[in-house]
């Protein structure tokens, strides 16, 4: 029984994510980072697809997107995914060894400029909760560490709001540990 389509509507954001069969760990070195973000890029070149945000993280990924079109968004990360599920094979030679993410991935539409925010917040703060960083714009597999050594990478796209001008300290911790 094939699947039942998502709700991918042009005209709204979307969080996206995907883990990693039982939480394993598919990015171990800079190169793996790299070439997920090759991926990205590439995802980019075939689709009307804005990456707003992203996160990559050992064991999964973040990205926060806004379709162009309506049904965008499943073409987009069935290429996303499927791609890089056969590079990573591939590089790691499992070619026909079984899937590496633990299922579909998952999506959220976003309605509201503040949950927006709040997104955008949660995503490129994942490195600094799981302590792989002392602050969140050193991880350098995220939307805000390119914008804060402002890469100006062509994929990365404008957020369909203005970015708090002092950004940087909206996703660091609160002085309360928050």
């Amino acid at each position: 029984m094939p699947r039942r389509l998502r709700c991918s509507d042009a005209g709204y954001v979307y969080h996206v994510l995907n883990r990693a069969v039982g939480r394993a760990t598919l990015f171990r070195k800079p190169a793996d980072y790299a070439a997920f973000e090759k991926i990205l890029r590439q995802a980019w070149e075939r689709f009307d697809m804005r990456l707003l945000s992203y996160v990559i993280m050992p064991n999964h990924w973040h990205l926060v997107v806004w379709p162009a079109t309506s049904g965008a968004l499943s073409a987009y990360l069935q290429w996303l995914t499927v791609t890089h599920v056969r590079r990573w094979h591939a590089h790691h030679h499992t070619v026909g060894t079984g899937p590496i993410y633990q299922g579909r991935f998952k999506s959220f539409p976003v309605q509201e400029d503040d949950h927006f925010l709040t997104l955008c917040r949660y995503v490129e703060r994942n490195p600094l909760r799981a302590d792989l960083v002392q602050r969140a714009e050193e991880w350098r597999w995220s939307s805000l560490w390119h914008r804060t050594h402002a890469t100006n990478v062509p994929w990365l796209s404008a957020w369909p709001l203005p970015m708090p001008p002092t950004w940087t300290a909206h996703v660091e911790p609160r002085a309360n540990g928050g």
